[in-house]
């Protein structure tokens, strides 16, 4: 009789331990799709990287000569198709802060560069004149460890050490993307790469 018990009692516990760890698994399935609400970027904030969708990229370009970039500010993803459509990539990305400092509209990649420098535009000194005129290459850059100059002045699709701002509404104007996605799509992407903002 009491060996019936405890294991009447061993299969309660394991029922008990198992119903609170599904309830657990709930919860973070709950959380880890929550949208994100704008915050300040010291705050810890769940991003909802799930939401994001491929694309085709027939809707927004005539053809793939040189590759094609398409990003959508809405939803702050970022897709690359390749000339011969063999590569297909989507990233994650920050946006700019605020609708004035957004450039929607067709341009391509003009200039690479791998461990650039960077220098604040002047509507950037005007809003900050804490910043410094002048960023070598390095982890204090905020271009991160590649950029793809655009045919707009001042516009680039770059890295970020800042990996709190990717999901974001964190920038200036540009694109950002982490500094692994910058390296892979740096790769990819060619001077003539058509790109088009959303």
């Amino acid at each position: 009789m009491t060996d019936y018990r405890q294991k009447n009692l061993d299969r309660r516990k394991f029922l008990a331990v198992g119903a609170s760890f599904l309830g657990t698994s709930a919860i973070a399935q709950t959380e880890s799709t929550t949208t994100e609400v704008e915050r300040d970027l010291s705050e810890v904030v769940v991003r909802n990287i799930s939401s994001f969708r491929s694309l085709e990229w027939q809707p927004y370009f005539d053809s793939l000569r040189n590759g094609a970039i398409l990003v959508d500010t809405t939803s702050r993803a970022l897709h690359y198709w390749s000339s011969d459509e063999s590569v297909y990539k989507l990233y994650p990305s920050s946006v700019p802060l605020t609708e004035d400092m957004t450039r929607r509209g067709r341009t391509k990649v003009v200039r690479k560069v791998e461990g650039p420098s960077w220098r604040p535009t002047p509507s950037m000194q005007k809003r900050n004149p804490e910043w410094p005129d002048y960023v070598e290459p390095g982890p204090d850059n905020p271009l991160g460890t590649h950029a793809l100059y655009l045919g707009w002045k001042y516009y680039r699709i770059h890295g970020t050490h800042d990996t709190r701002k990717i999901g974001r509404r964190s920038s200036n104007g540009c694109i950002g993307l982490y500094n692994e996605h910058i390296s892979e799509l740096f790769a990819l992407a060619t001077v003539g790469t058509q790109v088009l903002l959303i």
